[in-house]
């Protein structure tokens, strides 16, 4: 965002004019700043509801990490809101923001714990700040996964941070940590599998999958999603995040407030692809992180916390598999015809 300040006021209102947000002032002592709006930014996407969806994610994080006593520090969040964002300083805890501190702790921990673990592969809404603000292991190799246009738009903002320096400032700009490096892959391209892997993806080394935010539009977008995750992790990878529960209500129908019904349909939908899955209640997550953090809790979530472990192997360990097969198999026939 590129801030022009140009006289001092009191009051402003905004409006949108040819592609600039403007601030025009209500009375003559007033400030008047000219914001050039980023691409991807722009007033269209006023009318996307996966991007306010976005927003309003992002707002989460903003207002948490604000809060007197924070589960979570986004650092860089606030340079992704509108302008006329403002502090929300109340206490309350939203869901979200439990599903994103135990999805932070959970990469973390695996990825430590694991040896070789060096892939991450995040599914988002193009406005997740992970890769900036996660302490990841020295040569770790973040794959984002979102929408094109948000991702274009938010990554010109985060180049940007702080606020009044350009893509020319060295020192400037979100970074993710020395050693490591981040590659972002569309989530509309048609060949999701091919593209991951031309950026360096291996399914034949150990990789961990997190999914927050990602559009989904039905149930049948969300198996596209473990279909992919199946056929690119390795045996025993974890796929973890959460998901809408509405993507339940057409198998579970009047039963979708039953949780032994969700977990279910959960294990039987998860299992088909290959996982064993294992339901996180956010009461739970609340309670393990912190003895008050469950009195803060705002409101019922209307996602499924879960983790899941992949029990088949990846097309690339079978495809390696099968070639050293194959190989030994010539061998044998050769030595048999040389006995011969």
């Amino acid at each position: 965002i590129e801030i022009v300040p140009k006289r001092f006021i009191v009051e402003c209102r905004m409006e949108v004019l040819r592609g600039r947000v403007h601030f025009f002032p209500f009375s003559t002592h007033s400030t008047y700043f000219s914001i050039r709006a980023r691409a991807s930014f722009k007033v269209q996407q006023g009318n996307d509801p996966f991007f306010q969806a976005a927003i309003e994610r992002a707002s989460l994080r903003f207002r948490e990490s604000h809060s007197p006593d924070p589960l979570l520090i986004d650092p860089y969040v606030g340079c992704l809101l509108p302008c006329n964002s403002v502090e929300d300083m109340d206490q309350e805890l939203h869901p979200y923001c439990l599903a994103t501190r135990f999805i932070d702790d959970k990469l973390l921990e695996t990825m430590q714990s694991t040896d070789g673990l060096k892939q991450v592969v995040l599914l988002t809404d193009g406005l997740d700040t992970r890769p900036y603000r996660l302490n990841w292991p020295t040569s770790t190799l973040v794959f984002d996964i979102c929408p094109e246009k948000v991702f274009r738009g938010a990554l010109q903002k985060l180049q940007a941070y702080p606020y009044g320096t350009t893509v020319d400032d060295i020192d400037a700009g979100a970074k993710i940590p020395r050693g490591c490096m981040s590659f972002h892959v569309p989530s509309e391209s048609f060949d999701v599998e091919n593209i991951l892997c031309s950026k360096g993806f291996s399914g034949t080394r150990p990789s961990i999958w997190a999914f927050q935010g990602l559009p989904v539009v039905n149930l049948e977008s969300f198996k596209d999603i473990l279909s992919t995750v199946s056929n690119l992790a390795m045996k025993g990878c974890l796929f973890l995040g959460e998901l809408p529960v509405w993507l339940a209500e057409m198998d579970v129908g009047d039963h979708v407030g039953d949780l032994s019904a969700i977990k279910k349909w959960l294990d039987d939908l998860f299992m088909s692809y290959g996982f064993r899955v294992k339901m996180i209640e956010y009461d739970e997550v609340a309670r393990n992180l912190r003895q008050d953090s469950a009195k803060r809790v705002s409101e019922v979530s209307t996602s499924i916390l879960f983790v899941a472990e992949h029990l088949r192997f990846s097309d690339d360990q079978m495809e390696t598999w099968r070639t050293e097969f194959q190989r030994i198999e010539e061998e044998g026939d050769e030595e048999g015809f040389e006995e011969l």
